[in-house]
């Protein structure tokens, strides 16, 4: 079994201090659509960490209901925050197919008072904003991922 889970990294002790969740908090992630913009806040996970180290990102949006998804060139496994049901506020990634998925309301599948995305997908950020900006986006609209700063 190993033991080194509790230990700090040879890194961190090179550095004389750990990543601190605080400076996770503070970033934030530009996503703009056509003239939609809105700010995505990475989660402290690891596919959080992968998108925000692969940035900038564009695409080309493809939609689904009222939702939109686009591919990105980041590979992260399904998490523990992976989820089938989704919520208007949280961005995902879709790991299967390697995609970002923001939804305002239901898909094709959903039941009734529900999201239901097409499979789970992880919960790497918070979106700040109104994620009513996506409606009537067309597909083949293009869109980025730009870093937007720190915080605070």
């Amino acid at each position: 079994m190993p033991t080194n889970f509790l230990r700090p990294s040879p890194k961190s002790r090179q550095s004389g201090k750990a990543r601190s969740p605080v400076a996770l908090d503070r970033r934030r992630i530009a996503l703009t659509i056509g003239d939609a913009r809105l700010l995505l806040v990475p989660n402290a996970t690891r596919t959080a960490e992968l998108i925000w180290h692969a940035l900038p990102l564009f695409s080309i949006v493809e939609t689904w209901g009222e939702s939109i998804h686009f591919e990105i060139p980041v590979r992260a496994p399904r998490d523990r925050t992976a989820r089938l049901n989704g919520r208007p506020k949280d961005a995902y990634y879709w790991a299967d197919d390697e995609r970002v998925v923001l939804c305002y309301g239901p898909t094709p599948i959903s039941a009734p008072n529900e999201i239901r995305l097409m499979r789970p997908c992880n919960v790497w950020a918070a979106i700040e904003g109104d994620t009513a900006v996506l409606k009537g986006t067309v597909p083949g609209t293009k869109v980025s991922l730009t870093r937007a700063g720190v915080a605070g």
